[in-house]
């Protein structure tokens, strides 16, 4: 385990671990501990045995944003233009990422957890986006996920108000899979992490991932005939006839590494 710049990152077994912590400014991001994010999520998907992540937040909080101070003084020294890379480095990563959002989520951290690929929430946690009410735009990509998650409507509703609403009204939305106490949220987090790790092949899982980001954009037609030049590939692979050994033989399969 290890913690620099206000991110600890540990990996026990298959699954590894990304929290927040930097509890002086609960949880609020610096450039510092943004480009760690991006850096830990990159280690993650390069190491063989990692074959899912959890990221969430010490404390109450997830991550409410970018630091307010370095708000104050970012006119002066503006961000990097590819600092997006490190933001939305779980959409990138070919390793399955789970967000467990324990506290407030806004801002920066809020397009954080939507990059990330489910997401569970803590009973009662507050998110906003938040951009609108500090005189900025939706940032970082966030005009094409929100929609894709919950629709243009609500997306439109969540960007232009900038209010905040609750976990419970999150899953109504679409935007988070579960709701869970938050006493038992990072085990549940966990726990479906660990069952990506043990039942679904790596390569798999990072193919579909890609397969989300291109054929969204394509007509159907065009989408299905990608796919299944994919699917023929996958025929000839070592993942299908360990998926169907394991299967017959009721155990767990045991599939190869991604990378």
């Amino acid at each position: 385990m290890s913690i620099v710049d206000g991110v600890r990152y540990e990996a026990d077994g298959a699954v590894a671990t990304c929290t927040f912590d930097k509890p002086d400014r609960s949880n609020a991001m610096d450039v510092p501990m943004q480009a760690r994010y991006g850096a830990v999520l990159r280690q993650a998907d390069a190491d063989p045995a990692v074959r899912a992540v959890v990221v969430t937040g010490a404390g109450r909080a997830f991550c409410p944003g970018a630091d307010l101070e370095l708000l104050g003084t970012i006119a002066t020294r503006p961000p990097v233009e590819d600092n997006f890379r490190d933001v939305l480095a779980a959409a990138w990563a070919g390793v399955p990422v789970v967000a467990a959002v324990n506290g407030g989520c806004a801002g920066l951290g809020f397009v954080i957890a939507c990059s990330a690929d489910v997401r569970f929430a803590a009973a009662g946690a507050k998110f906003t986006t938040a951009f609108a009410r500090r005189g900025l735009i939706a940032e970082y990509g966030i005009a094409k996920l929100l929609p894709e998650l919950v629709g243009q409507g609500r997306a439109r509703d969540l960007l232009l108000s900038g209010r905040t609403f609750t976990a419970e009204q999150a899953l109504e939305y679409g935007l988070v899979q579960e709701v869970v106490p938050p006493g038992e949220l990072v085990a549940r987090a966990h726990a479906y992490a660990s069952e990506l790790a043990t039942y679904s092949a790596p390569r798999s899982m990072a193919v579909m991932k890609a397969q989300f980001a291109r054929e969204a954009l394509l007509p159907l037609a065009e989408a299905a005939r990608s796919a299944t030049e994919l699917m023929i590939e996958s025929f000839g692979r070592p993942e299908l006839a360990e998926g169907l050994a394991g299967w017959n033989e009721r155990r767990p399969p045991r599939f190869p590494p991604h990378r």
